[in-house]
């Protein structure tokens, strides 16, 4: 299986593609990370050193791995935070490059806007752009609950709402939509959702919430769900895996007392994951 991930990369710590890469190379995936950016940490710590690249850097880092054939026999594209509106034209390009080397490619995106407690955190060109421009082009989306309201133009809360929800946002293009971090006010006090749906029916998983904030954990989410999907073509088997691998990684987190995803230390949960949560059907 191979991908090709247009994220951000930091030296310290474990964001954008310093987090996906690393999982899916775990279990067995090709990965070709085209970096958005090199920083020295993620934006969380209120101050970084790097670079960012341009939509152009990006468009030929992409065209290079074309000319070496890099494009071909590609399952899935794969994209996270857009810091701006060139870089999200060139993952489009990136996509539709592809789309014409491997036509049954799927192109999976994160759209990260923002969460229901600091509200959007992105420019409003790119904004826009996700929800007009992107997520119409993707075949697959990660968004969390504020976002999926945000893309949807509705305020997702019970089971009943985010369902309807996301029916919505299947008829603006993508096929698959994965709902982390659904706090629905009925679910049991102390846990936490992931919402998968398909063409074939709807699943939900539940979790203890566990207490604290790890940047980078929604990327690692997208990039197994993604990778299990593709695979299998099974959104419940790539909901149960996801879930079980993210929970144990954000256990060990925890466990650590570190700030940043024990990524390293957790890799036998995306290799042989301890199948502890039960996959429901809700539709």
């Amino acid at each position: 299986m191979r991908v090709l991930s247009i994220q951000s990369s930091v030296s310290y710590g474990h964001v954008g593609n310093s987090a996906a890469v690393f999982p899916l190379q775990r279990i067995g995936v090709e990965v070709m990370p085209v970096y958005t950016v090199c920083f020295s940490n993620h934006t969380g710590y209120g101050a970084w050193r790097g670079p960012l690249l341009t939509g152009d850097d990006v468009r030929e880092i992409v065209m290079g791995i074309e000319e070496r054939g890099g494009l071909e026999r590609v399952d899935a594209v794969l994209s996270g935070y857009q810091g701006g509106d060139s870089i999200g034209d060139a993952i489009l390009d990136a996509v539709a490059r592809v789309k014409r080397r491997s036509p049954n490619a799927v192109y999976a995106c994160d759209p990260v806007l923002g969460n229901a407690k600091s509200g959007c955190h992105v420019a409003p060109e790119v904004q826009n752009l996700i929800r007009d421009r992107v997520v119409p082009a993707a075949d697959l989306i990660t968004p969390n609950q504020f976002e999926l309201g945000f893309i949807t133009g509705t305020s997702p809360d019970t089971l009943e709402s985010t369902l309807a929800s996301v029916d919505l946002a299947r008829e603006r293009g993508p096929k698959t939509v994965l709902v982390t971090s659904l706090e629905r006010p009925e679910r049991p006090e102390g846990t936490i959702e992931m919402l998968a749906v398909d063409g074939d029916g709807a699943w939900i998983v539940q979790t203890p919430h566990l207490a604290g904030k790890w940047n980078g954990s929604g990327d690692v989410t997208a990039a197994l769900f993604t990778a299990h999907f593709v695979r299998t073509g099974d959104a419940a088997e790539a909901l149960a895996r996801t879930s079980a691998s993210v929970f144990e990684l954000l256990e060990n987190t925890l466990a650590s007392g570190q700030r940043e995803l024990q990524l390293i230390e957790s890799q036998e949960a995306y290799a042989a994951p301890s199948m502890r949560f039960e996959v429901t059907r809700v539709s």
